[in-house]
């Protein structure tokens, strides 16, 4: 019985490791979790910025982190601070279904059920798995919504002239505590 508790919570750990928000990373980074951080230059003070979350990553983490990797880029390149040309957060939704294990109806699984009385009718049962139109029947339908930003840049030296302009190290101060980095490599 310890050995089946052990091995319950082993894969429940597991499992759980994989439901994770992206972290702030490069696109592509080794860490096992999808999404993160790219740019482009266009010409030599302007760049292209996107960052991409997987199904865990709220929308404003998405753009938090797009705004950060676009102060830390500006800085990078020995500016202090960039404008937002353009600026864009898509959602891409996805519908995924996937089979029950084990089929359904009352020789495939244990699952609630209901006796009531109707009327007329007598005694009558009602379940979930039961072809009843208002479920479906041996499918489990789940939607899925991902979030990328996209941002085009101009780095400038000196102070913010416009209300599109940002300072990028005060932005970095400021949402800097939110970033959450990749997990230690194990």
């Amino acid at each position: 019985m310890k050995r089946l508790t052990f091995a319950t919570l082993g894969l429940a750990a597991l499992l759980a490791g994989c439901a994770t928000p992206t972290p702030y990373q490069p696109l592509g980074a080794p860490t096992g979790v999808r999404g993160g951080f790219s740019e482009q230059r266009i010409e030599a003070n302007r760049f292209r910025v996107m960052f991409a979350g997987n199904q865990f990553t709220a929308r404003e983490t998405v753009e938090n982190y797009l705004l950060f990797r676009a102060a830390e880029l500006t800085v990078q390149q020995g500016y202090d601070g960039f404008t937002l040309v353009d600026r864009e957060t898509d959602r891409r939704t996805s519908v995924q279904t996937t089979p029950r294990p084990f089929g359904a109806g009352p020789w495939g699984y244990w699952g609630p059920s209901w006796r009531y009385y109707g009327g007329g009718f007598g005694w009558r049962a009602w379940d979930p798995w039961g072809y009843d139109p208002f479920w479906a029947d041996t499918i489990d339908v789940r939607t899925i919504d991902r979030f990328e930003a996209f941002a085009e840049i101009v780095m400038f030296k000196g102070r913010p002239r416009d209300a599109r302009d940002f300072d990028a190290r005060e932005v970095m101060q400021n949402l800097g505590p939110t970033i959450q980095g990749p997990p230690p490599p194990r």
